[in-house]
């Protein structure tokens, strides 16, 4: 739980992230990590998933199998992550080397009024990352583990997992495109060279 914990700042944390980023393909979550992902500044190879909550690291993990090569992240909030967490499980089975999953964690569900999630009662998220057998460092609580985390983005000895205390703290929204249809044809032009 948080309580009197330091907390980092979400938007600071993500572009710190993303600064550097070379050939990182990246998933984000619903709401907050969209938006902070698009504020750090859009790119083709940022895939926006509007709308389906609990998917961002299936579906970063169906990408990460897909393209071996490439390193793949999902960036996504903690309220998520508890709604997907059997696809911990299957990454943890399947150990793509390629994969990071980092959970933007303020023990809230930022979307639909702030209500504690799981995590404020006590559950961790690293804690069970760990349980599937995924590298999962201890909660990342400062800009110095930003940093090293930003650097491990870019190499293939995951499958990792990374959960940064944020605060909770409401920012002003940064939206980006919004038709799924053009989203996806966009980063297949980017990750693939094919164009719609």
């Amino acid at each position: 739980m948080i309580q009197n914990l330091p907390l980092l700042d979400r938007r600071e944390t993500v572009a710190r992230l993303l600064r550097d980023r070379g050939d990182l393909l990246v998933v984000t979550g619903l709401g907050s990590a969209t938006y902070d992902v698009a504020a750090a500044g859009d790119d083709p190879r940022n895939f926006y998933l509007w709308g389906a909550m609990g998917g961002a690291a299936a579906m970063a993990l169906g990408l990460a199998l897909a393209q071996p090569d490439r390193p793949v992240a999902a960036i996504t909030g903690d309220g998520e992550m508890l709604m997907g967490l059997g696809t911990l499980a299957t990454i943890g089975a399947k150990r793509p080397a390629n994969l990071s999953v980092i959970v933007l964690d303020n023990e809230r569900y930022g979307e639909t009024g702030a209500q504690p999630t799981a995590i404020a009662h006590g559950v961790s998220l690293t804690d069970v990352a760990r349980s599937c057998g995924i590298d999962a460092p201890d909660d990342i609580r400062d800009m110095n583990g930003v940093g090293t985390l930003a650097e491990r983005l870019k190499r293939t000895d995951g499958p990792l997992f990374a959960n940064i205390k944020i605060d909770a703290r409401d920012y002003p929204r940064v939206l980006p495109a919004r038709d799924g249809a053009w989203l996806r044809s966009r980063f297949r032009e980017a990750v693939l060279g094919i164009a719609p």
